[in-house]
């Protein structure tokens, strides 16, 4: 019913009086880990993600909408051979990604954990080479306290008179994983409190009409009832910023590779998984009030990357020379196999001495001089090597740039780490083993599963959590409690990475600066031909 307003005896119907509107739409892509081309490096079959993909999904919102805003959230610049080899290789280069991300026009990118993987001068350089911001609130230098890169916010005005606002914040746990040398006189701010912090200075001094706090970081408890669904470490942070961050319309959130396009207290939230497959959108409706832009609704999808999708080949040809180096160091042959290295079932390499996770941690062993060590399968689409070993190999088996520590530690936390391991297994109600829930959700964690070299141990998978290592030994001795032990593993494990925290702060004895990938290579180069070993030195009990 129209309302009727009385105005010197004439009567006008305000109904007619059409209210000013506009609609926006935030895309958001996140953990993109240097996935441009739609393919998997192990076998160069197809996949839905990337990119080019992404990019023309993009094109079509834009094509859509009037007004946009694109936001990385953090992890692109590492990740993939391509952005392997373009950090070992071609430096004098810019960097392929950064280059694409200017193509596309976004607007701002937040910095991720592993923005720091290749080293400070990798992404100082890609920072550099940037038209767009960069943006983390909480990470800043260590004597001056300014932000590290950048401002910690940017506001965006449309022609309309339409300003938005975003906040960047980075998981703060960084320091726990980083090689220390790549992050040098950096300092990381608690996340949660660097957040309140800035939206209140937002709120004091900006003019603005909706405030989006980009975060990457994650849910460390369930978006519905709250209960923790990880150790609350202070890793992820975002269900406790819905609920304490007052007056943020959106927040964009990554890091654990979820698919999330929800509302959390009032704030719509977004995760769009990773390495390209799905593009996060919040499509938000203003109508002016009074002069002033006002939020009218707010809607979040995930629009998933499809065989329908087609990948943008202006964007691929931009960096087609960096692929085709790329692809022709992967296919680079390193030396041969004798024997049987390749991997059937993941699962059957974590129940059992396998000779590749033998391999690996003979490898680290050789490098650091220790004698004893520890390694992990890192996901289950882990081949092994076969008879011709080529860099494609290497880099398909060891996904990650981990570089090494030698951590000195004793005998309980050698028995707490693999209780730890242990956990990972659980038996279902027909006494099947199977891996423990919490270490597929919110996202697959078999990384943080890991097998030893240079011990003798047994995990019985039958016995309570906390109380499954029956045998631990070395060299047929029982392992002392109370005696030190020195032992080679990751630098992201050596930090407490996946919550070992029995690690953290331990002496170090050793540092090998050198990509494990690297050091592969480099020893099957020197030697040629690799016998495939298993001394059985460990077994899973169920």
């Amino acid at each position: 019913m129209a309302i009727i307003i009385k105005d010197n005896s004439k009567e006008r119907d305000v109904s007619l009086v059409k209210p000013e509107q506009c609609e926006l739409i935030i895309l958001e892509t996140s953990d993109l880990h240097g996935h441009v081309f739609p393919i998997n490096y192990r076998d160069n079959e197809e996949v839905n993600g990337g990119v080019a993909k992404i990019a023309s999904m993009i094109k079509r919102e834009r094509e859509k909408y009037k007004y946009s805003l694109l936001i990385d959230n953090g992890d692109v610049i590492q990740g993939t051979p391509f952005t392997y080899y373009y950090a070992k290789f071609l430096r004098e280069k810019s960097n392929p990604l950064v280059y694409l991300l200017n193509e596309l026009q976004y607007d701002c990118a937040v910095i991720g954990n592993h923005e720091f993987n290749y080293g400070m001068e990798v992404l100082q350089a890609a920072v550099n080479e940037s038209q767009f911001p960069w943006l983390s609130a909480n990470i800043l230098h260590k004597e001056t306290k300014d932000c590290a890169f950048g401002s910690p916010y940017f506001i965006k005005e449309f022609d309309n008179g339409l300003r938005v606002v975003v906040l960047g914040i980075t998981t703060h746990y960084i320091p726990n994983w980083e090689n220390p040398n790549h992050i040098v006189g950096l300092t990381f701010e608690d996340s949660l409190a660097t957040a309140k912090k800035w939206v209140k200075f937002i709120q004091a001094n900006e003019k603005y009409d909706l405030l989006i706090v980009s975060y990457h970081g994650g849910f460390e408890r369930n978006l519905s009832t709250g209960e923790p669904e990880e150790d609350l470490t202070g890793e992820n942070q975002a269900y406790e910023m819905c609920q304490e961050l007052e007056g943020v319309d959106i927040l964009l959130t990554g890091h654990q590779h979820r698919m999330i396009a929800d509302a959390v207290n009032g704030v719509t939230v977004v995760q769009p998984g990773f390495n390209g497959q799905a593009l996060g959108k919040v499509e938000v409706q203003f109508e002016k009030i009074d002069g002033k832009w006002a939020v009218r609704n707010r809607a979040a999808e995930l629009l998933k990357v499809n065989d329908l999708v087609i990948a943008d080949n202006r964007i691929l040809k931009k960096v087609v020379v960096y692929e085709k180096a790329t692809q022709v160091w992967l296919d680079q042959p390193i030396g041969s196999i004798v024997g049987d290295m390749t991997i059937h079932d993941a699962r059957e390499v974590r129940l059992g001495d396998h000779p590749l996770i033998e391999f690996i941690n003979y490898v680290q062993m050789d490098a650091s001089g220790a004698e004893i060590s520890n390694t992990a399968l890192f996901d289950d689409h882990s081949v092994g090597f076969r008879e011709q070993v080529t860099m494609r190999d290497i880099v398909s088996n060891y996904i990650y740039p981990n570089t090494l520590k030698v951590i000195r530690i004793t005998g309980q936390d050698m028995k707490d780490a693999l209780e730890k391991c242990a956990s990972y297994f659980m038996l279902n109600e027909n006494g099947d083993i199977q891996v423990n829930p919490t270490f597929m959700e919110p996202k697959p964690q078999h990384y943080n599963y890991d097998m030893w070299e240079g011990i003798e141990y047994e995990l019985d998978i039958r016995r309570p959590i906390g109380e499954r290592v029956v045998k631990l030994n070395r060299q047929g001795t029982l392992i002392q409690i109370d005696h030190e032990y020195e032992v080679v593993m990751n630098s992201y494990r050596a930090g407490g990475g996946g919550n070992y925290n029995m690690y953290r702060n331990k002496p170090v004895v050793k540092e090998i600066q050198i990509d494990m990938t690297e050091l592969i290579a480099n020893y099957i180069l020197q030697r040629k031909t690799i016998y495939a070993t298993c001394d059985h030195n460990w077994k899973v009990i169920w």
